[in-house]
């Protein structure tokens, strides 16, 4: 399994056209699989969920529809996108425990800087309790810092999962995230730690591996 992290920043409609490729080769037996770290210019993608009236500001920044699970979310600088390729014929055709496994790898991640992110049953992605904001009674304020979309074909999955290291929150006031209007999103620098991506690529690789195996360093 091969572990890449691109140089600067990368093209959305770029990026699938890779992922494209790169999905075939692997369902063909031609290629290993790929975890591709990615920085994206800020855009907006819209899930095959995505409802329209969740798009607030159409003209703000580009927006590409996906084929990925999900609504609408943003992409930009600070934010550290992982793009996951594994073959699921080899590691089990169970695509609900392929999303547990990605959740649990962000959480994971989350709590090597002491940050504690938590699953939903009612939404995807991961999320963190703000106890110090203001909420409804019986209520603990949360953020969303981590959002997961995938897609699979021939049992190979391919794009993956965000996490906000440190980019403009105010770029995600252009769509309602994920269809949530109840929530906020923050993010790492957001809660204090002034991580860098490096920083925070140590930590995913070394709890992904914990959770799917090792991995080959290639070339960005």
């Amino acid at each position: 399994m091969e572990w890449r992290v691109q140089a600067g920043f990368l093209g959305y409609p770029e990026a699938v056209a890779a992922m494209e490729a790169r999905v075939a080769a692997i369902a063909d037996g031609l290629a290993p699989e790929l975890v591709w770290l990615v920085e994206h210019p800020a855009l907006y993608t819209a899930g095959t969920s995505a409802d329209p009236v969740d798009l607030i500001a159409p003209q703000r920044f580009d927006v590409f529809e996906t084929g990925r699970g999900g609504q609408y979310t943003y992409h930009g600088p600070g934010q550290r996108v992982a793009y996951v390729m594994l073959d699921l014929k080899q590691r089990g055709p169970d695509v609900r425990r392929f999303v547990a496994a990605l959740e649990a790898w962000l959480i994971a991640t989350l709590g090597a800087f002491n940050v504690v992110g938590e699953r939903r049953e009612d939404r995807v992605g991961v999320w963190v309790r703000r106890p110090e904001r203001p909420a409804p009674p019986g209520q603990v304020a949360e953020d969303k810092i981590a959002a997961i979309g995938i897609r699979v074909r021939r049992w190979v999955t391919f794009h993956g999962v965000s996490l906000n290291v440190d980019p403009d929150l105010d770029h995600f006031s252009g769509i309602v995230p994920c269809g949530v209007t109840a929530h906020g999103v923050t993010s790492l620098v957001d809660l204090g730690l002034p991580l860098s991506m490096p920083d925070v690529d140590l930590a995913l690789r070394a709890e992904f591996e914990r959770l799917f195996g090792p991995t080959t360093t290639v070339a960005g």
